[in-house]
């Protein structure tokens, strides 16, 4: 069932990036308004979804418990079964990428008395579950996985969950995420204590589908998060707003491509997602927020972006849980910095769709970029420009390991460089933004896709 043919794909030396673009709707807050909205007690309304396979996938898991989801015109719209009530799935959930829609899901189903089992393609099942599973079994759910807690993975839930207390050892919003859902069910006060702070969407989504949900948070600023669990969740009508990680790449592209000028619409600019904005304006990259407004709870802005000489800068590793997804797109603006750039707490880009820092470090060696890639670091030397930038060799292909990310932020690279750039598969950038192409050629880019 997934077994694919590659697409390879190559982006060359395009002119001046102009025009609007407007990305794809945020693929946190799409996951999580099939999973809400599939709970709630009433009809949820959505628009703005991202309609990637991965979300999609989260769709299908909840109409497989008894959610009733249909689409009218640009609208989804979700007919819940009411938290406590979702029926046991007649066949495993194929989450084929979805590494996020498959963590969340075991949280959510994982309290209930049920069996279900989630499978996945050859990446996912590569990918280490443990970290959501150990919180799980504290609260009474037997797993039957893997060596190494992989898919496929089986879940049965007790007749009756125990709430726990459960201090979240790295700072990942999707454990923390999933011993949320599993409290939805559970009878009793669940709290997840969380030293760094990481993407709050769970808890301002939560609370307003009606959780009762307490956020307490020390001296320190380690946050003490309580959820009330057997309560109602009641429909909602959300927005979903542009997708902060999917916008990284219109965003890099415009700073690096000499002569261009766009604007990005619609951005969340939740403060838990801006970390590569952060960077990239402390790089030299001119990028204005204008237009800022709130859209369901969240910040949305509009980012209007130049061509910049960026310079080298050290990275705190403290940003690193707001920017996760985009240190290979950041990577590759730091190709072409005057200086080094310095990125640090990298660890779980270890564990991401692919070993993303090695990806990263492979896919800029491959293309004449002089680079160090540390047990958690990576250390990138710039060339101002791009002169002499590109594949090394005839054979210099990118291998993007079915990593989305690594595929569209290295076809950001070849639209500066001095050479293409080549990356062996495009077919899984449908997985998180399927309108990538179609975009980025809007705005002028030079991309060409083997069929």
């Amino acid at each position: 069932m997934h077994n694919h043919t590659p697409k390879p794909a190559s982006a060359h030396k395009s002119p001046p990036l102009k025009g609007n673009a407007r990305v794809p709707g945020d693929k946190s807050i799409s996951h999580r308004s099939f999973m809400f909205g599939g709970l709630a007690s009433s009809e949820t309304r959505v628009t703005g979804l991202l309609e990637g396979e991965d979300v999609l996938a989260t769709g299908r898991a909840m109409q497989a418990m008894g959610a009733q989801i249909r689409k009218e015109g640009d609208t989804w719209i979700i007919n819940g079964t009411g938290n406590g009530c979702l029926l046991e799935p007649e066949e495993p959930f194929d989450f084929g990428n979805a590494g996020t829609g498959a963590r969340l899901t075991m949280g959510l189903v994982g309290t209930y008395d049920m069996k279900t089992t989630f499978t996945g393609d050859a990446s996912l099942t590569k990918r280490p579950m443990g970290r959501v599973l150990d919180p799980l079994r504290q609260m009474g759910v037997q797993v039957e996985a893997a060596e190494g807690d992989r898919c496929p993975i089986t879940l049965r839930g007790p007749r009756t969950a125990n709430p726990i207390s459960y201090r979240v050892p790295m700072a990942s919003a999707q454990v923390k995420s999933a011993v949320l859902l599993a409290g939805l069910n559970t009878p009793g006060i669940t709290t997840v204590i969380e030293p760094i702070m990481t993407r709050d969407h769970t808890e301002k989504m939560l609370s307003g589908f009606g959780a009762k949900i307490e956020i307490e948070e020390d001296a320190d600023g380690t946050r003490h998060i309580h959820i009330h669990g057997q309560g109602e969740l009641r429909g909602r009508t959300i927005e979903v707003p542009g997708d902060p990680s999917s916008a990284g790449f219109p965003l890099v592209a415009a700073l690096i491509v000499p002569g261009s000028d766009i604007i990005i619409e619609n951005a969340l600019m939740n403060p838990t997602r801006t970390g590569l904005i952060t960077t990239l304006q402390e790089m030299g990259g001119q990028i204005d927020i204008i237009n800022m407004r709130d859209a369901g709870g969240e910040d949305v802005a509009d980012l209007h972006v130049r061509a910049s000489d960026l310079k080298g800068i050290v990275v705190p590793p403290d940003r690193a849980p707001s920017m996760i997804d985009e240190y290979p797109v950041l990577a590759v603006a730091a190709a072409f910095a005057e200086g080094e750039t310095y990125m640090d707490g990298l660890d779980e880009l270890r564990v991401k769709e692919s070993d993303r820092l090695a990806a990263v470090a492979r896919g800029l060696k491959a293309n004449g970029v002089e680079c160090h890639e540390g047990e958690m670091s990576l250390t990138v030397k710039g060339v101002p420009g791009g002169k002499g930038l590109g594949a090394v060799s005839a054979q210099a292909v990118v291998e993007t390991h079915l990593d989305h990310r690594i595929a569209m932020a290295f076809l950001v690279m070849g639209m500066a460089s001095e050479k293409a750039v080549h990356i062996d598969d495009a077919t899984m950038i449908a997985t998180s933004f399927p309108e990538f192409m179609d975009l980025m050629r809007g705005l002028g880019a030079d991309i060409q896709v083997s069929e």
